[in-house]
């Protein structure tokens, strides 16, 4: 009864010899085949990212030239024009500048995926051409009681002023248009000068000018309610008014 189960077991031991048995003798007699095998594919990957450093160093001064002129923002198809290769690769280039710089990617639906680098120029224009809002003076609180339903007394004083506040302010919205007037002389706006108009941070500009809200956002902000529009072409702003009309 006994014998049986050795023999069994002895079957099963020859079962799994044999497929390794064969094994080492495989490699034994194909081991410098298999290790020159190992030294082509790890000489091939070495040579591909030589390569790859070297196009790079080519295509660093095209890179450097589109983050001048596009004020940091980039995107593949931007760079696959300006050197002439494919969108893949444009793409891998600038994922590797985006991790080594710490560049924002940011994506958008018609515009697909951009890179935001930010350099120390760009930085100093933004805060160069930022001022500060423009605070509103504190009302005076007054210290004296009165009655909720009596309506305050006027004095003369105060109907003077009154009087006197319809003009000026018809003479600050004439000045108003005729500043405007000369603004666009060129019939349109750079960044600085609607930051201005707007009475905001030219940075705050920066950061709005591509939204979709952009139009109505400058018309709460101006004093006009002229709605604006921003151009990537010509990285100027222009008057929605003026355009349809």
């Amino acid at each position: 009864m006994s014998e049986k189960p050795i023999e069994d077991n002895g079957k099963a031991f020859l079962v799994l010899l044999l497929p390794i048995s064969f094994l080492i003798i495989f490699l034994v007699a194909t081991w410098r085949i298999l290790l020159a095998l190992i030294v082509l594919v790890i000489g091939f990957k070495i040579w591909q990212e030589y390569q790859w450093q070297q196009w790079t160093v080519r295509v660093n001064p095209i890179f450097h030239q589109l983050v001048r002129e596009n004020q940091g923002r980039l995107t593949p198809m931007d760079l696959a024009i300006k050197g002439n290769f494919p969108g893949a690769t444009a793409k891998r280039y600038l994922d590797g500048k985006a991790s080594e710089f710490g560049a924002s990617i940011v994506n958008s639906e018609e515009a697909g995926q951009s890179y935001y680098f930010i350099t120390a120029s760009i930085l100093g224009n933004i805060l160069d051409s930022s001022e500060p809002v423009k605070e509103l003076p504190a009302q005076p609180v007054t210290k004296t009681a009165r009655s909720l339903l009596a309506p305050p007394p006027t004095t003369l004083e105060e109907e003077e002023a009154e009087t006197e506040s319809i003009p000026q302010l018809t003479q600050t919205h004439e000045e108003a248009k005729r500043s405007l007037e000369k603004q666009l002389i060129f019939g349109s706006l750079i960044q600085s000068e609607l930051a201005k108009r707007l009475n905001v941070y030219s940075s705050t500009v920066y950061k709005r000018r591509n939204d979709p809200e952009f139009p109505e956002w400058s018309r709460s902000k101006d004093p006009d309610g002229i709605a604006w529009s921003y151009s990537e072409k010509t990285k100027e702003f222009f008057p929605l008014e003026e355009e349809e009309s």
